[in-house]
């Protein structure tokens, strides 16, 4: 009686393929989309997937200033940040954070639900996120990402 031995394939940096994708972000929920943009980025969505290796596409998301948020988020939801000096906390709701800088609130939003070491980092620079429709990254030739 013969055995079979099946092997597990694990991804490289030799053997990762990448694809480009466009996700337009008009009317779209910021959690929802930011979670499947994650997941993309890690590479979640391949079967050739590991965990320690970035296998993730590259994604450029439009129209970001058209997110929206649920429920009462644009007004309750505090982006804070520090400078490290005395007095250097400066607080912002969603509403004007959305309204001053629209990829910001996608950005932060993808880049906390990347892991938090040098491979997220090179995971969360493959993002580029752009307000309004165009893009320049045609020569790439995006696909079109539906959710």
């Amino acid at each position: 009686m013969s055995k079979l031995h099946f092997t597990t394939k694990h991804a490289n940096e030799a053997t990762v393929q990448r694809n480009w994708y466009v996700v337009d972000g008009t009317n779209q929920t910021v959690g929802r989309i930011s979670s499947k943009i994650a997941a993309v980025l890690r590479g979640k969505n391949k079967a050739s997937y590991t965990p320690h290796v970035d296998c993730g596409d590259y994604v450029i998301v439009i129209n970001s200033e058209k997110v929206v948020f649920t429920g009462n988020k644009s007004e309750d939801k505090v982006y804070i940040t520090f400078s490290g000096y005395p007095g250097g906390q400066k607080q912002e709701t969603a509403k004007t954070l959305l309204k001053r800088r629209p990829e910001a609130v996608l950005e932060r939003a993808i880049k906390g639900m990347l892991p938090k070491n040098r491979l997220g980092r090179k995971m969360f620079n493959k993002l580029f996120v752009y307000t309004g429709p165009q893009h320049p990254h045609s020569a790439q030739q995006p696909k079109e990402l539906k959710f």
